[in-house]
């Protein structure tokens, strides 16, 4: 049985969690890495269901701020669908996480900077997932060594993929997780898996 398998034959969350979890990186990142755009609107809406996400899911508690976490990514875009979200935890030991996109489009588009905060005390946006990523938003302090330099969404191209978006994020399991994209706070449609690689 593999993850495509079990997502058509309507799995839930819990049992697609269990699979992923007893999986290898490489295995669980290949068969993650593959869903389409239909599997992934199935994960994101049984993902629902699921235990909330935590910041800790993104940037383990065990490493020191400014540790770079590379989360594999594979979106529904027509084209580019091969990416990696770049995650850190901030110095100022606040409750967040800065990060950028890594890919194939960065050195046209652009970074696409963001900072993931917590959606409690926002009901509608807690109903989207437990964690947003957030365009609006760029770091303001200092982020790892050697990422590229912080622009605002709104410069250059980004302003067509980035500004003012947020990408609202959904645990799957232990190193899997989905997100869904919003314009300002319409859904675009626009999906993406990401597995987390342990250092």
């Amino acid at each position: 049985m593999s993850l495509e398998q079990l997502i058509d034959n309507g799995a839930p969350i819990g049992e697609l969690a269990a699979y992923l979890d007893g999986l290898t990186h490489e295995v669980r990142a290949e068969q993650t890495l593959a869903l389409n755009r239909k599997r992934q609107i199935a994960l994101w809406e049984r993902a629902a269901d699921g235990p909330p996400i935590t910041l800790e899911h993104f940037v383990p508690a065990a490493l020191a701020p400014l540790t770079e976490v590379i989360h594999h990514g594979r979106n529904t875009l027509p084209a580019f669908k091969q990416f990696q979200k770049r995650f850190c935890r901030p110095s100022d030991g606040s409750a967040r996480a800065f990060g950028y996109n890594e890919g194939a489009t960065r050195a046209l588009i652009g970074p696409g900077y963001f900072v993931m905060i917590p959606t409690a005390g926002n009901a509608e946006w807690e109903a989207r997932g437990a964690w947003v990523v957030d365009y609006f938003q760029v770091p303001e302090a200092a982020v790892v060594e050697g990422w590229p330099k912080v622009v605002d969404n709104s410069q250059g191209l980004q302003v067509f993929v980035y500004n003012k978006t947020r990408d609202f994020m959904r645990r799957v399991s232990s190193h899997v997780s989905i997100g869904a994209a919003f314009k300002v706070e319409k859904q675009m449609g626009a999906y993406f898996v990401l597995v987390r690689e342990d250092r």
